[in-house]
């Protein structure tokens, strides 16, 4: 009887529901050899009063009640005003969603996705436009575009039940590059491509958006890069520059410097389209396949780092990418919100030679996102006779 007491006692002093809690209590107190009988008096005083619904419903159990009060609570609670957002807000917190949901979903979704997205294909290989955000290798946790392949080889071939065709990535991409992706019918495919690679007759040619305009407006970038740890409150590892020549100590001529063993030959060509308000739509072709070599090129060799590059604007940190004032208001975005802009890196356009007929010319349209972005900084896209 105490022990129920105190249980009566605590709910009054947390809740202040005294009558309801003190109507529960004679049930929990109530047991078949410690119950006391009721007189006469007791008894009746005990009954429900005419008119009342309590005998007619069960009482309320004490989880039902908590559930109900915590209901109760959230009707009676005035909504917070959201903070208005900017166009370009929401528009990049939706590409976050998509490619978060593009990551989760059921493999066969994924691979409707691209099926829906297939700009070339022949006997020996297929030209898929890649989604942003979506990885083409196996990571952990998350749906990649390897792991869709042999459905999505089954789409392409009408879901025939014993079709035995299959696809290989030959020339991948990154994680937040968009664009046109390389895909090969078979394994000797794959070897025959990555030998044309090798001996530059595979064109790649990239469009980027970057924070700044590179000069000279056209040329090439020849340096190697290399992997190197970043030491300080976060280490980490990045690709940076491993430069052939360096400026002697007098300041008026170079010298050559001894190669280091782990550096990568990285050659990247480049070419300004447009430029307005300090941005710039660039042409890069790479001529290597050095990791990372684009990011790095424009980010330290010109210092012009591709919009949404928030791991290669700096050097010695990890934070999102340090925007000018002017570029935060074309784009109209806060610098809080910078972390959301997506890496803006397009693979535009493959050429490969065929092996029976012409050469192949793929060409991918930009994603919405970057669309916008252009719109926002008053960049045009080249014409047709410019676009080579």
């Amino acid at each position: 009887m105490n022990s129920c007491r105190r249980i009566a006692r605590i709910k009054d002093r947390s809740s202040g529901l005294n009558t309801l809690f003190f109507r529960i209590k004679p049930i929990c107190c109530r047991g078949p050899e410690a119950a006391p009988s009721l007189s006469r008096s007791q008894s009746s005083a005990a009954k429900p009063a005419p008119g009342s619904d309590t005998g007619d419903r069960p009482r309320l159990k004490a989880a039902d009640l908590a559930r109900k009060i915590q209901q109760e609570k959230a009707k009676t609670k005035t909504p917070v005003a959201e903070a208005p957002v900017s166009a370009l807000q929401k528009r990049v917190l939706e590409l976050k969603r998509f490619s978060l949901q593009l990551q989760k979903v059921h493999p066969n979704v994924l691979a409707k996705h691209l099926h829906r997205g297939v700009l070339y294909r022949d006997k020996d290989v297929a030209v898929i436009n890649k989604p942003y955000g979506v990885p083409v290798r196996d990571t952990s946790g998350v749906t990649s575009i390897s792991s869709v392949l042999p459905v999505l080889a089954k789409m392409m071939d009408g879901m025939k039940i014993k079709s035995d065709s299959e696809l290989f990535p030959c020339l991948g991409l990154e994680k937040d590059t968009t664009g046109t992706l390389l895909l090969a019918r078979s394994e000797e495919v794959v070897k025959h491509i990555l030998s044309l690679s090798g001996n530059n007759q595979v064109q790649r040619k990239y469009w980027v958006v970057t924070v700044g305009v590179p000069v000279p407006c056209e040329g090439m970038i020849d340096i190697p890069v290399i992997e190197k740890e970043v030491t300080g409150p976060q280490p980490h590892f990045k690709m940076a520059l491993s430069p052939l020549y360096r400026m002697n100590e007098e300041g008026d001529g170079i010298t050559k410097v001894r190669t280091n063993r782990q550096a990568h030959p990285a050659v990247t060509k480049y070419r300004v389209l447009d430029s307005s308000h300090g941005c710039s739509l660039v042409e890069l072709q790479p001529l290597t396949g050095a990791k990372h070599q684009m990011r790095v090129h424009m980010a330290f060799a010109l210092s012009c780092p591709i919009l949404g590059d928030h791991k290669y604007s700096h050097w010695n940190k990890l934070a999102p990418q340090k925007l000018p004032e002017r570029v935060l208001g074309k784009l109209g975005l806060e610098q809080s919100k910078i972390r959301h802009l997506p890496l803006h890196l397009h693979a535009r356009q493959l050429i490969l030679p065929g092996s029976s007929h012409a050469e192949i010319n793929v060409s991918s349209p930009l994603p919405k996102y970057f669309m916008q972005t252009l719109k926002r900084l008053y960049l045009t896209l080249p014409g047709k006779e410019d676009d080579k």
